[in-house]
């Protein structure tokens, strides 16, 4: 044992027994997570369970657990009864979505032909069976076998309708309400000027004909909305839950339909595919717990570029200074470990000063000067994307300081003093020479930023972010990048949506897969950030690398 320490081996051996621990426990963490998300993309069968008291319950098997002994009376304990948990849906006829059962208390299970899940834009997933299709009210498909096969082709013909709705409402409502508030806003610019000269009130006069010009626009495509909505209306299916209560639902609000119990596995997997889709490019919806979440992607990316815009420039600029220029000494010492200490200190801290220094202060004074005419709606003394992302280089600013330094510090003396015996100034050696060689470190300090900034919640809770954003911070409307505007995060999607949800266990799987989600997003950005620092490394390759 002795020679084993002697020689250092034995510490070797610890440090891949630590290793593989870790790779072990994020492999371990991974998989929970996959397991724990993977109902939300798949489609689960359905069964039918008759109680020993004659009621029958219809839905999805989520978990099943033993039956704690404590919950047992004594000559039933260490016997292995199992209890499982059912997701019955239909909330808007029972009020909740899931129920307990005991195995004790199981008469029958079975796996019905044509029982049917309905996805609804709300109050969930509707388990049943569909009797009947229905147009302006007369039967067109009756049957389950019928209405089984007709239902898509129907429902097809009522989401191009949702569709062209959504479009009329996003892009061509949207534009005319943008418009409209503008010319608003230039109205009340012009009477909070107080001239009320002859030019000043034919130019309101010009503005407000033009907003009775938007407003006529607006009526006529609200019109065809409601023409829409009306065609949409005549499309509903009648259906009975497992105990034969009838429910007659409107088609605009089937998001889809189909038969779990009758797909294939090739079925399942392309289905699986469409909800990967849709999770990833359409809106959240049933307050976030259903539907896709494309406007929290664009939010996180967006967030995290601004942040890495902001925090290398002034943290390789800070690092160069602190190891090139600066002459070394106590003052500079006392600067290194503040700048250590601001790594530590917690992100809540930074939000707070975000918000008083960005948001109240420069904010507040850019409202002042620029945009008086607007308050006290304020446009910049409010949280958004661009404060967010300040308050977020801030935070990550330590972690590229102190990387970019290293990274300096390993690039050969020799190297520098060969420059300046040639003739170069000091710029010139900093710009050609030193930069590029530490270039693989400083990428290394923008990974570790992204990866932190990623996964950061509470400064952005109070700087910006928001459970559903109305708009995207970038969109066809000059000038396109709208950095004023609140927006969404993954990490606080998955916070409210796990948290802060009225069915919490009703969005437990969104949680999951928005969590692996961000984690493949980190994952994809740190490894194009890699890539780059490994090809810079090969194109600067010296004897430090």
């Amino acid at each position: 044992m002795k020679k084993y320490f002697r020689s250092g081996e034995i510490f070797i051996w610890f440090t891949g027994m630590g290793l593989g621990l870790s790779l072990i426990m994020i492999s371990g963490l991974l998989l929970l997570i996959v397991l724990n998300g993977k109902d939300y993309f798949w489609a689960s069968e359905l069964v039918q369970i008759t109680k020993t008291d004659g009621t029958k319950l219809l839905g999805e098997i989520v978990k099943e657990e033993p039956i704690p002994n404590l919950n047992l009376p004594d000559t039933l304990r260490n016997k292995g009864l199992m209890r499982m948990q059912m997701k019955i849906g239909n909330r808007d006829l029972y009020g909740f979505d899931f129920q307990w059962i005991d195995e004790r208390d199981i008469e029958q299970k079975d796996i019905p032909e044509f029982a049917s899940t309905i996805e609804r834009m709300e109050f969930g997933n509707f388990y049943g069976y569909i009797k009947e299709i229905l147009v302006d009210g007369s039967v067109k498909v009756s049957g389950e076998r019928n209405t089984a096969e007709k239902i898509n082709s129907y429902l097809k013909i009522t989401s191009s309708i949702r569709d062209e709705i959504t479009e009329i409402e996003k892009s061509k409502i949207g534009r005319i309400n943008y418009d409209i508030e503008n010319l608003r806003l230039q109205i009340k610019k012009i009477r909070f000027k107080g001239k009320n000269s002859e030019s000043d009130l034919a130019e309101i006069s010009k503005l407000e004909s033009e907003i009775v010009e938007q407003n006529k626009k607006y009526e006529i495509l609200k019109t065809k909305v409601d023409s829409l909505n009306q065609l949409a209306s005549s499309y509903s299916v009648y259906c009975e839950d497992v105990s034969g209560r009838s429910k007659t639902i409107p088609m605009i609000n089937i998001v889809r339909a189909y038969q779990p119990n009758n797909m294939t596995f090739l079925d399942k997997l392309g289905f699986s595919l469409i909800k990967i889709h849709e999770f990833i490019f359409d809106d959240p919806r049933e307050s976030n717990t259903e539907g896709g979440v494309f406007p929290a992607i664009f939010g996180t990316v967006m967030m995290v570029l601004l942040m890495s815009i902001f925090t290398v420039p002034f943290g390789v600029l800070a690092a160069l200074y602190l190891r090139e220029y600066a002459k070394q000494g106590p003052l500079v010492r006392t600067v290194r470990i503040a700048v250590n200490n601001l790594a530590g200190v917690p992100s809540i801290v930074f939000g707070v000063f975000g918000l008083g220094f960005f948001i109240y202060f420069i904010g507040g004074t850019i409202d002042q000067l620029f945009f008086p005419e607007r308050l006290p709606s304020p446009t910049w003394g409010t949280g958004g994307i661009l404060w967010a992302s300040l308050t977020l280089a801030l935070l990550t600013m330590p972690v590229v300081i102190v990387a970019t330094e290293e990274a300096l510090t390993q690039i050969p003396r020799g190297m520098r003093e060969a420059a300046l015996a040639l003739g170069a100034t000091k710029w010139q050696v900093v710009r050609r020479i030193i930069l590029p060689a530490a270039a693989p470190g400083i990428l290394t300090g923008l990974i570790l930023a992204m990866a932190r900034a990623a996964g950061e919640v509470a400064p952005l809770m109070i700087t910006g972010v928001v459970k559903l954003a109305p708009s995207l911070p970038f969109d066809s409307y000059f000038p396109f990048f709208h950095l004023d505007r609140k927006f969404m995060h993954l990490g606080f999607h998955i916070y409210d949506v796990g948290f802060q949800s009225p069915n919490i266990e009703a969005a437990m799987p969104m949680v999951y897969t928005t969590t692996l989600l961000l984690i493949l997003i980190v994952i994809l950005l740190n490894i194009t950030a890699m890539i780059i620092r490994a090809n810079l490394r090969k194109k600067y390759k010296s004897a430090t690398f």
